[in-house]
């Protein structure tokens, strides 16, 4: 092989190994999901579909679960004050786990007008991986407390997940199953906890492992110029 095809097949290595760094990202996918609740309230039941999408940032050794509705669900018959109402949810794990995952957040920061549909702020929790492998997070039972009362809605649609996370257990593995509390505290509608930590996601495993693969790229390109101007000084001689 001449010395040109050898640096020609150097920096096609090179571009082929970042490629493939790229290619083994590991899988996180978020998909907004429409869910169907069947609320069982005070003055009889209601229903509505709110579309959900879920969130995941790493978090120590677990993830900060947010939980988000795009929609208002049930309703009151009479005006909710400022913090009059307060919702609490689960989250059912599937995949490499089982359980569930409770997510809570703030009360409403604003009077909700009677008869309109009840909007949800933010809600979270955190999740410790029990087990390594890809997990799902799926809306489970949304409850809402208000003047005394509490409203239950349940999905009725069996809706898919939110959330698949590809998590690793502390230590590689352990137990799964179980119930995971949150306390989270929510900031209201379409903003997370406030966490400044890097999000899980597509994006985000990309974006490491392109860096990554483009660390490789430059090497093998630094390594084929450094043989071409060797070559040439021994040419030279």
């Amino acid at each position: 092989m001449s010395y040109r095809k050898r640096t020609a097949a150097l920096a096609s290595a090179a571009a082929l190994a970042g490629s493939a760094v790229l290619m083994a990202a590991p899988a996180a996918h978020a998909e907004v999901v429409d869910v169907d609740y069947r609320c069982k309230t005070p003055i009889g039941d209601k229903s509505a579909v709110s579309p959900i999408d879920m969130k995941g940032v790493k978090s120590g050794s677990g993830y900060r679960i947010t939980m988000s509705w795009r929609k208002g669900v049930s309703s009151s018959p009479v005006e909710l004050g400022k913090g009059a109402m307060n919702p609490s949810a689960t989250i059912e794990l599937g995949g490499a786990d089982s359980g569930t995952l409770s997510v809570t957040g703030p009360a409403n920061q604003a009077a909700i007008p009677a008869d309109t549909p009840i909007k949800i702020s933010d809600l979270s929790g955190t999740y410790t991986p029990k087990k390594t492998g890809k997990v799902t997070f799926t809306a489970g039972v949304l409850t809402i407390k208000a003047l005394g009362t509490t409203t239950t809605c349940t999905p009725s649609n069996n809706p898919g997940p939110s959330l698949t996370l590809d998590v690793t257990a502390a230590g590689g593995g352990g137990s799964s199953g179980g119930t995971q509390s949150g306390a989270g505290t929510g900031t209201g509608a379409g903003t997370g906890t406030g966490d400044s930590l890097p999000q899980t996601g597509p994006e985000d495993s990309a974006i490491a492992l392109g860096t990554l693969g483009g660390t490789v790229l430059l090497t093998g390109a630094a390594g084929a110029l450094w043989l071409t101007r060797r070559h040439h000084r021994t040419a030279r001689r």
